[in-house]
């Protein structure tokens, strides 16, 4: 057979698919914006099926409400679990209608390709994948993530076919041929896309005007999900800088204005020289279109992208994410609040142990030093100790640079008092007076120290 009469005899219905899921299945859904949206309807439609139980259902930042969870409330026949947690998986997660899979993301590529728990060998993977090629290939789009390894593994594959879905161009592994695939469905669903970025508040302009001037021409450049992040990318379109490049787990819309600005050529880059690397994208419709069959770019799986030991090759890498919070001996919460999961481990700790190892890399950990609370009232985000049950994501060893709005620290080398003068120092100062009393009552406050406010 060629490959369009292969695909024709592979080609079902999203419920002839669904149909295909036994009680005690494990069920694989793709990350990100692979979530096969036709296929969760029609599995959805089997909630509360009289013999149909103990369906465990696997995904990662679910882009849109899942039908197997909207649908059986009292989880009498599906089971959800997440790899990183979004703002919906969030709200899950209240009514513990989710799990969270505690994950370091370069982790996952040898966790699914290599089946180190076999429990998590799944009996079905379904993905939504571009349209196949002339060659017989489903390419993955804007998820490379583990799907090739998740897939290697998996009992039956099924893709959900989109259109819609950009196709980015590999690296490796961003791809799975129909010889390989089982059953195929269709989709016109429209993809995820992420609103326009709007302005970026004035406490975000500070703590990017400290980031700055830590960043070199032909620095490797790894940005977050959040504000700080996409400032940093507009400041940077707008500078003097030159030669930036880009390996990255996320790619975002700011690394757009960047390119058009002609600041990334990725020209002095390791690996993929004159390619800028990642591993998956949230970004909003122009972000789609420039990512779209641009060789530019390179869609690779999330072991390439963000294994220390492969970032570390990168000279300068400039990595700078988001985080929660930070107590005074420097144990960083990126991921909960308390014990209410808000995200996930994710890249942050594999892209700041890999800048840390990079020659001239810089690992930069950025937040507001305060937030208010639902009564209106303004807290720290910097505390004497972590709250009860507040996941460490960062350990205090191997935090490197911690920015706020009141200034940037280096953490490396400090003893303990010097930990807690170094947070304190970028703490807002209204609640320096009480964090130095706290250091003082736990003896980590040296009589000799002094911080000049």
């Amino acid at each position: 057979m060629n490959f369009m009469e292969e695909y024709k005899s592979k080609l079902i219905t999203p419920e002839k698919a669904a149909g295909l899921v036994k009680s005690g299945d494990f069920v694989g859904y793709g990350h990100f914006n692979l979530f096969p949206a036709e296929f969760d309807k029609a599995l959805g439609k089997r909630a509360g099926e009289e013999g149909l139980i103990n369906v465990t259902i696997d995904c990662a930042s679910s882009v849109r409400y899942p039908e197997v969870v909207k649908n059986d409330p009292e989880m009498r026949t599906f089971t959800y679990y997440s790899n990183h947690f979004n703002g919906l998986e969030r709200k899950l997660g209240d009514v513990n209608r989710i799990s969270y899979v505690p994950t370091q993301y370069h982790d996952l590529q040898k966790i699914r390709g290599e089946v180190v728990q076999p429990f998590l060998k799944k009996n079905i993977m379904c993905i939504l994948t571009c349209p196949m090629d002339s060659h017989g290939n489903f390419n993955f789009g804007i998820a490379a993530s583990e799907t090739y390894a998740t897939l290697k593994n998996e009992d039956m594959i099924i893709v959900e076919v989109n259109e819609k879905s950009p196709y980015c161009i590999g690296g490796a592994m961003e791809s799975v041929n129909i010889k390989d695939v089982d059953y195929i469905i269709e989709s016109d669903e429209n993809v995820f896309m992420m609103p326009q970025a709007g302005e970026p508040s004035e406490t975000e302009k500070a703590i990017a005007g400290f980031i700055m001037p830590m960043i070199p021409d032909r620095a490797c450049l790894q940005l977050g999900i959040g504000g700080v992040p996409n400032t940093i990318g507009a400041l940077i379109a707008k500078s003097d800088l030159k030669d930036l490049g880009v390996n990255t787990e996320m790619f975002c819309d700011a690394m757009v204005d960047m390119y058009e600005a002609g600041k990334i050529t990725n020209k002095y880059k390791t690996r993929d020289v004159g390619r800028s690397t990642f591993t998956f994208c949230f970004g909003n419709k122009k972000t789609h279109e420039f990512l779209h069959k641009n060789p530019q770019v390179a869609a690779y799986d999330c072991n390439y992208t963000n294994n220390p030991k492969y970032i570390a090759l990168e000279d300068n890498v400039i990595s700078i994410n988001n985080i929660i919070e930070v107590d005074l001996f420097s144990q960083v919460c990126s991921e909960s609040n308390g014990i209410r999961q808000i995200s996930g481990t994710g890249g942050s700790l594999d892209f700041h142990i890999g800048a840390w190892e990079s020659k001239g890399g810089k690992g930069i950990l950025a937040f507001n030093s305060t937030y208010k609370d639902k009564e209106g009232r303004v807290r720290s985000r910097i505390n004497p100790c972590l709250p009860s049950g507040a996941v460490v994501t960062v350990p205090r060893v191997m935090v490197h640079y911690l920015v706020t709005e009141y200034g940037a620290v280096n953490m490396k080398g400090r003893s303990i008092w010097g930990m807690a003068e170094g947070v304190i120092s970028i703490a807002h100062p209204d609640f320096r007076d009480d964090l130095i009393k706290a250091a003082q009552a736990m003896k980590i406050w040296s009589p000799t120290n002094r911080i000049p406010f």
